[in-house]
């Protein structure tokens, strides 16, 4: 068995070598370290202005040609700290998932936020990137040289959401890009904080433990970083300190999920992983009798002092991750990977449809839960030591694994008060948070954050919602998609500017709910990162068992693998699942943005059997009235409509980015044939109804039905 490279003292050769060059390089592009003068003078000078009492505005950008790119913008201020304005993920203007694209659109839309605030671009104090881009460069050297030669087939330029050449070239460039985009003469100065970092500081700022009084563990584990793919942190008294990092590419939980969703299921990076976790609710999850299980489980050898090790005898990704991940011996495992032309072919894809038909497809199902189980091994191998060498109760979870919700449900179900007690001799239990946004959606957040956080003001108000993506649709917007698309049908409802309209307005969507119409919400800013939690989202009855099928086929064109989310009250909430200690830090905000499963209740499968995993779990979101009134005033509705307080929620897209513009969201409702209509809300409180035009007559039918019905029931009128 290899663990580690076959080279590495050429790689550490080749990363202490091109490190310094690549600075160089860099500055001479006006993108400076955090260590640089440049950066000291200028974090000096936003200090400076916050100590003055002004306000200071950070941007964090990501526009190195890696996935996700957008733009975020923080206000700093001298009494509350770090606050967020916006988060603008590219991929939400541009409509292509998961752009590694300059974010032109991002920065357009954040000018306009600015405008409207009544400032202009010049008031951005400084531009953090969220990345190390030396840093990242020299790790990619050094991760060549450490497998050459075979690992040179990697630098083909092919397109890879990790090692495209091409993407670090545009990288170079950002500075002057962003400089020609606001109108400047020169480029501007972009100060690259570490990747982690970011994700590290960010999510801890913001979390409900970001005032304790005792130590704070944060894990960062994601595909990789600037220089690894683990680095792990203590947070103490508004200080960040690492403990270590792995330093290694591919020791890494993210890029085994990856490579192994993927070739397994069928579908490419970045959309194959939580698929797959889907999948792994119908295979078998019993680590004694699954039959892959155990032939798997050394592809990681857990090592002492929590660290882990890829077995590269068993994976060929170090040195050929695109046309030749497996050997043979995982082949003789796993079976043969599916290749890059075959990735999304109908043939190819991991269906749950095809048990009864298929005979291999229980296997593959069986494949999944062993890979979730031997993911789970090693993550649990790494919080375990964590625990043991901080003494820590509390954790904060974050990098693209936090969007694992199942695991980190295992973390909390392994990690209790018996363990604490047996092994800490402590009177406590593991406390977990993960944020809205642990992908790199959020490491723009995270760069602007790190800026407040270098110049002493790190530490903002607690998160509480998502909604930040670009600003609520204005009514002018939304009357001109609806006027260029003479498809589309509309109707216009009464505004919702007073209490008693929006309590209407939600009664009437809680009715639309019990009649079983399948509708969007549109509303307000979007939320930000890869969840809809009630601003972007398509709703639908719990109750009915037969939801799931009819939105996965009819309305969003998917795997019927795919599960679908609660949403639900804090009260529902404890009513159907069984809600852990663990995460009931802020009143059970770890449940607010779907990053966390729970159990549920033998009730919950009879009451509210759409939204019960095949493996009796959901991925939960709770809504509070303070954050999102509207949506919570549905919920509320619906438990006097169907008797429960509970809704599906998925998000607001069919095969592509959430929509984000009033065009895109007519655009999805034409896509979505089942889609009974979309009710869009403007920022200035007129209100609209979208349905199908044209020769698609069933959703125009039935709602017209239903709004009558409705105002002929509760003798109120809604429509103008």
């Amino acid at each position: 068995m290899r663990l580690g490279p076959r080279h590495p003292w050429l790689g550490a050769a080749g990363f202490r070598l091109a490190l310094p060059l690549l600075e160089r390089f860099y500055r001479r592009r006006r993108i400076y370290n955090v260590t640089s003068a440049f950066a000291r003078e200028r974090i000096a000078a936003i200090k400076a202005k916050i100590a003055r009492g002004k306000p200071a505005y950070l941007a964090g950008v990501s526009a190195a040609g890696t996935h996700n790119s957008g733009v975020a913008l923080v206000e700093v201020t001298q009494s509350r700290g770090p606050r967020l304005i916006l988060n603008n993920e590219e991929e939400r203007f541009s409509a292509n998932k998961h752009t590694n694209e300059y974010p032109k659109l991002s920065i357009e839309a954040m000018q306009a936020t600015l405008a409207a605030m009544g400032l202009s671009i010049d008031c951005i104090d400084g531009w953090f990137s969220a990345w190390d881009y030396p840093a990242f460069g020299a790790t990619l050297i050094r991760t060549l040289l450490e497998e050459m030669p075979a690992s040179f087939s990697m630098v083909r330029g092919e397109a890879t959401p990790l090692f495209n050449l091409r993407d670090l070239d545009r990288g170079t460039r950002a500075s002057r890009h962003i400089g020609r985009q606001l109108g400047t003469d020169a480029p501007v100065a972009l100060i690259g904080t570490p990747h982690h970092d970011n994700h590290a500081w960010y999510s801890f700022s913001v979390s409900p433990f970001a005032h304790s009084e005792r130590p704070v563990m944060v894990a960062v584990l994601d595909g990789l970083g600037d220089r690894g793919a683990i680095t792990l942190y203590v947070c103490e008294h508004g200080r960040m300190r690492q403990l270590y990092s792995n330093d290694s590419v591919f020791d890494s939980l993210g890029i085994f999920y990856a490579v192994i969703s993927s070739t397994q299921g069928g579908w490419t990076w970045l959309s194959s992983e939580g698929r797959y976790m889907g999948a792994t609710a119908y295979g078998n999850g019993d680590r004694k009798s699954n039959p892959y299980y155990a032939a798997l489980k050394p592809i990681f050898q857990l090592l002492p002092e929590g660290r882990i090790a890829l077995n590269r005898d068993l994976a060929n990704w170090p040195r050929d991750i695109m046309h030749q991940p497996y050997t043979a011996e995982l082949t003789r495992i796993l079976g043969e990977p599916i290749g890059l032309k075959d990735m999304w072919n109908p043939d190819a894809v991991l269906r749950v449809e095809d048990i009864q038909h298929s005979a291999n497809t229980q296997e593959r199902l069986d494949k999944a839960a062993a890979t979730q189980m031997v993911f789970e091994d090693a993550l649990r191998h790494v919080i375990d030591h964590f625990i043991r060498t901080t003494g820590s109760d509390r954790l904060v979870l974050t990098g693209g694994i936090g969007l694992n919700a199942l695991g980190n449900m295992r973390l909390l179900e392994h990690f209790d008060e018996s363990f604490y007690r047996r092994e800490l001799k402590q009177q406590t239990r593991l406390h977990l948070w993960v944020p809205p946004v642990p992908n790199d959606a959020g490491v723009t957040i995270g760069a602007a954050y790190m800026g407040a956080y270098l110049a002493g003001y790190g530490t903002g108000a607690p998160c509480e919602h998502a909604f930040y993506c670009d600003a609520p649709p204005a009514e002018a917007d939304i009357r001109t998609a609806l006027k260029a698309s003479p498809d589309v049908e509309s109707i216009e409802l009464v505004a919702a500017t007073e209490d008693a309209a929006r309590a209407m307005l939600a009664d009437f969507m809680a009715y639309l709910t019990s009649q079983d119409a399948i509708f969007a919400l549109y509303q307000g800013a979007a939320e930000t990162g890869p969840r809809a939690l009630g601003h972007r989202s398509i709703l639908a009855n719990p109750c009915n068992p037969k939801t799931r099928e009819n939105l996965n086929a009819r309305v969003k064109y998917r795997e019927a693998i795919r599960p679908l989310a609660p949403m639900m009250t804090l009260e529902a909430a404890k009513q159907f699942f069984e809600l852990s200690e663990g995460a009931s830090d802020a009143d059970y905000n770890a449940y607010n943005y779907m990053v966390l499963t729970a159990h549920a209740k033998p009730d919950a499968r009879t009451r509210i059997p759409s939204v019960v995993h095949a493996d009796g779990t959901g991925r939960l979101q709770i809504v509070r009235e303070n954050t999102d009134p509207l949506t919570y005033a549905y919920l509320k509705a619906l438990g006097r409509r169907i008797g429960v307080e509970v809704a599906v929620n998925t998000s607001f897209n069919v095969a592509g980015p959430i929509a984000q513009t009033p065009a895109q969201a007519l655009d999805t409702l034409r896509r979505s044939k089942g889609l009974d209509a979309v009710l869009m809300f403007s920022h200035e409180g007129p209100v609209f109804v979208a349905l199908h035009g044209g020769t698609v007559q069933s959703g125009d039918n039935r709602f017209r039905k239903w709004l009558e019905a409705w105002q002929a029931e509760t003798g109120k009128r809604i429509e103008l």
